[in-house]
């Protein structure tokens, strides 16, 4: 089940956490160099990576409250385990990996297994569970769930190895089908022909077995780790929230309990995640003008004229009614309205939209549902780095060996864009890429029924019985709307009979790192403080039956503007007693 085991220690001026970069080293805007920039060495590209994956998801900002008013960056000294794990008939294997801290008790074991949000690396969810698990001297363990940065330059044959750095031999972590007409960038999300989300659950299962074999491996007198005399918990965020709930549906006591972040969750009988997406990647650009006062950036002034666009265009497609941009706005926003979408939400899905994440997405969601390779995405969409220029091309040396340490997992981004095959026809047909993205979701092609058994595959059941489990999320989540993801899992769940609580969370939306932004940290409050602190009450609650669960609350925070956040601001919820 598991190859290419590697064991590294992080002592002295490294250490598990931050890389010994500390709270000022992850706050530089400068990623940490490498010294030979097209051949990092494996420190170099890991210490890079952390910091890549606590900007990404955290808010670091002085003022923000992590490390004083809520998290953990206290260095934590200790190994790691790395290796390859495959599930069963997969295509493409994904990376797990453990951290065991040197204060780790083998007399009071303990182990959190958690899995990247998004589509990032193996360190993406180090903020999160690697914060709270370190500062509570457990062990670790990390999946990518057959996601990840591990990008493959297809025309010059070279993808990372094991250790994160780039190498064109040897076992890689990522080895695409490469048919020889195939040019440009592939990566694991879109082109492992595996639909990995199907399998996030069981992604998370393997982090957690390998994290119980790596625990075997650095305590032989203290052996065997189980789930049976080791505590477990699992915990992640966004997609690694999805990857918990689709765990807790596994059978076996291999979780003592999980808690999930603004999961990314469908249910069978209601519109998946991907429906929404396409229906804003088309409408939210105009829908957006029918609203004040949007969350900057993006710069409302200058996005204006190409939405003001989109309306015209969506209006001689015949996909929105009015006969000017007002009335035409309004229709789009009535739309996305009776899909389900809260004002509060529309309003957050600003940023998404200014920086043309739905497009993003969908292509991104369409090839691995439909498990496409390289070359067959069924819209046209590819893959490629862009030079200087800014025009498709060739990558540099020095471009490719940052993607594992710095990649999201998916494009564009970190030099590499977004290819639209249908770039050609645009005058004709502007809508052609995005209408084709939106119609594999509904129509009745060979291509629309593969990405909807993909879709199909990949809709959440109910946890198993017994198991203690938390969903967190924002009310104003633009990303992952709580209408379309939790709202719909919780009667799933408690009709089934889960032992689970719900932290709604008004001012809450996806993104903790865009408090970075003044005018975001005046509307929003960070999520990762409820994660905290609902892991807090379930761990007391493992430590102590008598101590309670949580249970549900709709929680009313108070964003901290300009002034340094307050703990009473964020009104979390206290254990109820019993």
């Amino acid at each position: 089940m598991f190859e290419q085991w590697r064991e590294t220690e992080h002592r002295g001026s490294d250490d598990l956490l931050t890389a010994g970069l500390g709270l000022d080293g992850l706050r530089a805007t400068t990623a940490p160099a490498f010294a030979s920039a097209a051949l990092p060495t494996a420190e170099e590209a890991r210490r890079r990576a952390i910091w890549s994956s606590w900007r990404g998801i955290a808010d670091l900002t002085p003022g923000g409250g992590f490390g004083d008013v809520y998290g953990n960056l206290q260095a934590a000294p200790g190994r790691e385990f790395s290796a390859y794990a495959r599930i069963p008939d997969a295509q493409q294997p994904h990376r797990v990996l453990v951290q065991i801290p040197d204060n780790f008790d083998p007399a009071r074991r303990c182990l959190v297994a958690t899995a990247s949000s998004g589509s990032r690396g193996i360190y993406g969810a180090i903020s999160v569970a690697g914060s709270w698990g370190l500062a509570h001297g457990c062990a670790v363990a990390y999946t990518d769930k057959g996601t990840g940065s591990d990008y493959y330059d297809l025309d010059t044959k070279t993808g990372f190895q094991s250790d994160g750095t780039p190498a064109s031999q040897g076992v890689l972590a990522f080895l695409p089908g490469n048919p020889k007409t195939a040019h440009g960038i592939a990566f694991k999300h879109a082109h492992s022909g595996d639909n990995p989300e199907s399998d996030w659950g069981r992604h998370l299962l393997q982090a957690l077995q390998f994290g119980l074999q790596a625990l075997d491996r650095a305590y032989p007198q203290s052996a065997p780790f189980t789930p049976a005399n080791t505590r477990t918990l699992g915990a992640g965020v966004s997609n690694g929230g999805g990857a918990v709930l689709r765990a807790a549906e596994i059978e076996g006591d291999w979780f003592d309990a999980m808690v999930a972040g603004e999961p990314n969750v469908s249910v069978a009988g209601a519109p998946p995640l991907y429906d929404f997406v396409t229906q804003s990647a088309l409408l939210m650009p105009c829908a957006l003008l029918a609203l004040d006062d949007l969350p900057q950036p993006p710069m409302q002034a200058q996005a204006a004229p190409a939405w003001t666009q989109r309306c015209t265009v969506l209006k001689s497609a015949g996909l929105v009614q009015g006969d000017d941009t007002a009335a035409q706005a309004q229709s789009a926003r009535q739309q996305l309205t009776d899909a389900g979408l809260n004002e509060g939400a529309l309003r957050a899905g600003a940023f998404s939209t200014g920086f043309d994440l739905w497009r993003a997405i969908a292509a991104t969601y369409a090839s691995a549902y439909g498990r496409y390779g390289v070359g067959e995405h069924p819209c046209a969409y590819s893959y490629s780095a862009v030079g200087a220029d800014g025009k498709p091309g060739p990558a540099a040396a020095e471009l490719r060996a940052s993607w594992w340490s710095e990649a999201s997992g998916i494009p564009p981004g970190s030099g590499v864009v977004l290819v639209d095959g249908n770039a050609a026809q645009s005058t004709e047909d502007p809508l052609r890429g995005l209408s084709c993205l939106r119609t594999l979701g509904m129509g009745d092609s060979a291509d629309a029924k593969r990405v909807r058994a993909g879709i199909a595959d990949a809709a959440a059941k109910a946890p198993r019985r017994g198991l203690p489990i938390v969903v967190i999320h924002g009310t104003d989540d633009g990303l992952v709307p709580i209408s379309m993801t939790s709202d719909r899992y919780l009667p799933l769940a408690r009709k089934a009979g889960a032992q689970i609580a719900y932290w709604r969370v008004s001012n809450g939306q996806h993104f903790d790192s865009l408090l970075a932004f003044p005018d975001y940290r005046k509307r929003y409050v960070p999520l990762l403080p409820y994660m905290f602190a609902a892991m807090d009450q379930v761990w007391d609650h493992l430590e102590d039956p008598t101590s309670a669960l949580p249970q549900d609350a709709l929680i009313q925070p108070t964003p901290r503007a300009d002034a340094p956040l307050q703990r009473s601001q964020l009104s979390i919820p206290a254990v109820s007693s019993r």
